[in-house]
């Protein structure tokens, strides 16, 4: 979807607090995987998990990082993660169910290509 709409849509993820840090709620598919990361304590940490998530999961989508307050998480309740899509006045004209199993790419292109006239 990003490389079909990318001149089009200004896409964007969020990176907010790990889903199953070191230190929380680690799973083991993590451990076997090697993705082990510890909560972090201050923004050069998060911005290091940001950066390794991207990297491991080959996203090619501009990374924006949530505070350490979680702000951005709690107010559009990320966790652990959901797609969204915004229209050109700022409203949510989208919001998915948590993901990763309610992740729905052709719910949230279908209304893409309704805001965009297509």
């Amino acid at each position: 979807m990003f490389k079909q709409y990318k001149d089009k849509v200004d896409f964007k993820v969020v990176y907010i607090r790990e889903a199953h840090p070191t230190d929380g709620w680690q799973v083991r598919a993590n451990e076997r995987d090697g993705v082990l990361i510890a909560s972090p304590k201050n923004d050069a940490e998060r911005a290091a998990a940001a950066t390794a998530c991207a990297k491991n999961l080959k996203i090619c989508i501009p990374i924006l990082i949530d505070n350490l307050q979680d702000e951005v998480e709690r107010v559009y309740a990320g966790w652990p993660d959901r797609l969204y899509v915004i229209d050109q006045s700022g409203k949510i004209a989208y919001k998915g169910a948590p993901g990763p199993a309610g992740f729905k790419p052709k719910e949230a292109e279908s209304v893409l290509r309704r805001l965009l006239g297509l």
